[in-house]
């Protein structure tokens, strides 16, 4: 069973239910067999390709929702807080804002060699925790090869349209979905959950589609069969 989850490398709240999904599937019996996809969602598209010097989210934050200073920080304070009952340490004063298109497109390079869980672990860990530059090719360079891919891929990921279409795809699927804000999670194509939500409403979702996978329906049989690959012609 699959589940597909739409995140943005510079999305607290992405991270934070990452860290509760984990939770989760840790507890759930069939979690060797639930394949985990990250597909691609771009908060601000038009997020500048050189990212801004640290310490400037906070009035980000003010700017695009009208606030205060102070009341931004409040937000980032409730964040930072819900971040640390997860075990995770958010860094708001060096992270600093980019455009992610290119880190998603290391992403789906990291799905098809097998290592993108671990990918999208460093870029969160690196954006919230340690001030990456998550918009700079060097920087995303460094963090792809830390996980094991290769360079001269990941460069030629970064430099050329053959990861681009992967990245729009999962974006036009975001929106026939109707997907309008992340974390957002689909369960073997089926259940929706939106936001970074407890381990036990996942823990539910899992246990309800995997109750309603459909067991083989046999629609004919035959006695003229080889049964146990005991066949002798």
């Amino acid at each position: 069973m699959r589940v597909d989850i739409w995140s943005d490398v510079v999305c607290p709240w992405c991270y934070i239910g990452k860290r509760r999904f984990e939770a989760a599937l840790a507890r759930f019996p069939h979690r060797d067999e639930i394949e985990v996809v990250w597909r691609s969602f771009e908060l601000d598209p038009s997020a500048p390709p050189s990212p801004e010097k640290p310490g400037r989210y906070v009035e980000h934050l003010a700017r695009k929702y009208s606030l205060s200073v102070d009341q931004a920080q409040v937000m980032i304070d409730r964040v930072t807080a819900a971040a640390a009952e997860e075990g995770l340490d958010f860094r708001f004063d060096i992270a600093r804002r980019g455009n992610t298109f290119d880190a998603h497109r290391l992403l789906h390079l990291g799905l098809a060699k097998g290592v993108q869980d671990q990918l999208k672990e460093r870029l969160d860990h690196g954006t919230f925790t340690e001030g990456l530059p998550v918009s700079d090719h060097q920087a995303l360079t460094d963090v792809a090869v830390a996980v094991g891919l290769d360079e001269v891929e990941v460069k030629e990921a970064l430099t050329s349209d053959t990861r681009a279409g992967a990245v729009r795809a999962d974006q036009a699927q975001a929106r026939a979905y109707g997907i309008s804000a992340v974390p957002f999670f689909v369960i073997d194509g089926k259940y929706g959950i939106a936001g970074a939500q407890d381990p036990e409403v996942f823990v539910a979702a899992l246990e309800q589609a995997w109750s309603e996978r459909s067991p083989l329906t046999v629609l004919a049989e035959d006695s003229d069969a080889c049964d146990d690959g005991s066949c002798e012609v």
